[in-house]
């Protein structure tokens, strides 16, 4: 069974940094594609980073661009996500996201459970 596990969460002073990780299982993991995404309360949930199977290629929202690094280890079926600098609009969950087909919604978006990242004094 398709499994995505966030992790790496917490609470950060502003200007601090935390690494998220995303442990995969149920696939073959290096044929993917992976995404971070993030959502805060009353807010749509929004791209933060792509980077596709191999690694070799990432993209960014504007808002994170220069202070995230999206990458992955395909040999421990691992994405993560480097936030550095970090800001208190920032704060959100923060989900995973795998290219599968979901049968439930008709679509090819797969999600974590998310792990809460807040940035605050």
């Amino acid at each position: 069974q398709v499994q995505l596990v966030e992790s790496g969460g917490g609470l950060v002073q502003p200007g601090g940094s935390l690494r998220l990780s995303c442990a995969a299982s149920g696939f073959t993991f290096s044929l993917y594609a992976m995404s971070w995404y993030r959502q805060a309360p009353g807010k749509e949930r929004e791209l933060v980073a792509n980077i596709n199977h191999s690694g070799g290629s990432t993209n960014y929202a504007d808002s994170v661009k220069g202070r995230f690094t999206i990458s992955r280890d395909n040999a421990k079926n691992t994405v993560y996500l480097q936030m550095d600098s970090l800001k208190p609009e920032d704060t959100a969950v923060y989900y995973c996201n795998a290219p599968l087909w979901v049968e439930t919604t008709q679509e090819y978006y797969y999600w974590g459970q998310g792990t809460q990242v807040t940035v605050s004094s």
